[in-house]
């Protein structure tokens, strides 16, 4: 027992490494969510769009490329095709890395949005936006 309190003492226990490695993230929402708690209903699903439109914007060149590649692939020979599939991996590659680069970058505004709709509907009964 001592021995292991020492060793918690030293390194800390995982909820502490946990609420360490979450600390940053959890100030950064917290930077953002007062500007969000002010926006009206139809403004905030106008955010939620804008950010979806970001990551979609961030990705949307190599998309571009997956899809002017794959259009001919079916009439060209196989051996044609296996290198066209190599560079469709290649890009579907660089989309996750630039995934994890945009996700990280929107992540505070992306959970503000969430936090701030699940207060709205546990708070309120009833939820009125303009129908789009």
């Amino acid at each position: 027992m001592a021995f292991n309190r020492i060793i918690s003492k030293l390194f800390g226990n995982k909820a502490q490494r946990d609420s360490k490695e979450m600390s940053p993230y959890v100030k950064k929402i917290q930077a953002v969510y007062p500007e969000i708690e002010r926006l009206s209903n139809d403004e905030l699903r106008s955010k939620s769009k804008e950010v979806e439109k970001r990551i979609h914007d961030y990705v949307s060149e190599e998309k571009n490329k997956i899809n002017t590649l794959k259009e001919g692939i079916e009439d060209i020979d196989l051996e044609e095709r296996e290198v066209i599939w190599e560079e469709i991996d290649k890009i579907e590659k660089e989309i996750s890395d630039k995934f994890e680069v945009i996700l990280e970058e929107v992540l505070p505004e992306a959970f503000s949005i969430m936090k701030d709709t699940a207060r709205r509907f546990t708070q309120n009964e009833e939820t009125v936006v303009t129908a789009t």
